[in-house]
């Protein structure tokens, strides 16, 4: 029997086209940047896609787990998968001493992540929290404590089945001064006073016109909970151009994402201008992309399942958040791709999310036919960026010589595409477009 022959890739999407799992890193970077952990997707339950990323965990680096903890939360924006890796890391503590600590008390950036955290560690581990918890959890949990005033402190100190009090019990925080250490006092003692925040004020039975209305007036309302409350003001009737002016002064460095306005707009359709105007001036056009950019998008029935079981985001609709930032950057022309290849109005803001989910019928996903389209009728451009879910009926096929292509991954699921010389990207925010500078200035050394 001949054994000579070349192996023959039996991979396929979930819609059978081409496809191979990436080396560990890269796949454990894609399964991350993609979920929001526990929730179901298209394709897969939320528990499974969990499962996956602990599986993958076990092929990688415990350097490469707390590389990719951090940039999940730092630069990726997540909360909570961040967390299950410092879970999956800590499992592994013996092979690297130190790491551990240092990868949490980095992780850590929100009061309620502490508690969230020690939860996450129960669960992974399937046991009592006192019987799992390492002495390096317990020291980066005692460091991130330190970074927390009264004021963090106290608005985060919710009740659930672990506490903040509890928490600091079990890591033996140390303040760093006095006036620290009267604080965890408080803490302890359930004395802190409550934070003058929109939930402690709405809860205390406040009227909710007024209330809004002093938050924005005092400015006191931070940037995502003014876009995650316009439906509550809207239903509260609050005045119109307090609302209007916060969202414009402060999208300006708000670090919201561009799906985060298609979200809000969507909750509170009146705002609709304002919304469009703020997701603009939030983008960051000091440094734009050369040339001429073509952006490619899937509209496929499976880029319509929602981004998290609570929300009513699609993405479909982070993808088009992500062409209208793109937009902003350069010369572009946006187009999807379903049955057919569709161009779509080069317009700003919020009505480009309009122009591509009604381009036309999500249907199949037909990206390798879409792409000869595109590049047999379009002269070529400087690059080219699709952004898909990757499970296509027949695949991909090659940009041309000269061309830069890059394939942005906006679902965990596994395997994707076998793309060539395409570069796979993961995830659906704003540092997309710092990676693509980064791999041009690099090419260009």
């Amino acid at each position: 029997m001949k054994t000579n022959t070349a192996a023959v890739n039996t991979e396929r999407t979930y819609e059978g086209g081409l496809a191979r799992t990436p080396a560990a890193p890269l796949q454990l970077e894609r399964q991350v940047a993609t979920c929001l952990l526990f929730e179901d997707t298209f394709y897969a339950k939320g528990a499974t896609i969990a499962d996956e990323i602990a599986a993958t965990c076990k092929r990688v680096e415990v350097g490469e787990i707390a590389r990719l903890a951090i940039k999940a939360r730092e630069d990726f924006k997540l909360r909570h998968v961040p967390l299950f890796l410092v879970a999956q890391l800590d499992l592994r503590r013996a092979e690297s001493p130190g790491l551990v600590s240092a990868t949490v008390e980095r992780v850590i950036q929100r009061a309620d992540e502490i508690p969230e955290l020690l939860s996450i560690i129960e669960k992974v581990n399937a046991k009592p929290l006192k019987k799992v918890l390492s002495a390096q959890v317990k020291k980066g949990l005692a460091k991130a404590f330190r970074k927390f005033g009264a004021y963090a402190l106290a608005k985060y100190n919710r009740d659930g089945k672990i506490k903040l009090r509890d928490a600091l019990f079990l890591c033996h925080a140390k303040p760093k001064d006095d006036e620290q250490a009267a604080v965890w006092k408080r803490l302890v003692d359930g004395t802190l006073e409550s934070p003058d925040t929109w939930e402690v004020a709405l809860s205390a039975g406040s009227d909710k016109k007024a209330t809004w209305e002093r938050l924005l007036t005092e400015k006191k309302l931070g940037y995502m909970a003014l876009l995650m409350n316009l439906r509550n003001m809207t239903e509260a009737n609050v005045d119109g151009t307090l609302v209007e002016a916060a969202l414009r002064d402060g999208a300006p460095g708000s670090r919201a994402l561009p799906f985060r306005f298609v979200s809000a707009y969507k909750s509170a359709p009146a705002y609709a201008q304002a919304i469009s105007d703020a997701m603009l001036s939030a983008i960051d056009k000091t440094q734009t992309l050369p040339g001429m950019t073509y952006i490619v998008i899937d509209v496929s029935g499976s880029m319509d399942a929602p981004l998290s079981a609570k929300g009513t985001l699609v993405r479909l609709e982070a993808a088009s958040a992500l062409a209208a930032l793109l937009r902003e950057l350069g010369s572009t022309r946006v187009f999807t791709f379903s049955q057919n290849l569709v161009e779509v109005h080069n317009v700003r803001g919020l009505p480009m999310i309009a122009g591509v989910a009604n381009s036309q019928e999500h249907g199949g996903t037909y990206l390798a036919d879409a792409l000869k389209t595109l590049f047999f009728r379009m002269p070529n451009p400087t690059r080219v960026i699709v952004v898909t879910d990757e499970q296509t009926h027949d695949g991909i096929t090659p940009p041309p010589q000269g061309v830069r292509g890059y394939l942005v991954n906006v679902a965990p699921y596994a395997p994707g595409l076998e793309l060539g010389r395409w570069t796979r990207v993961n995830g659906f925010s704003e540092r997309i477009v710092d990676f693509v500078r980064w791999a041009e200035a690099s090419e260009a050394q």
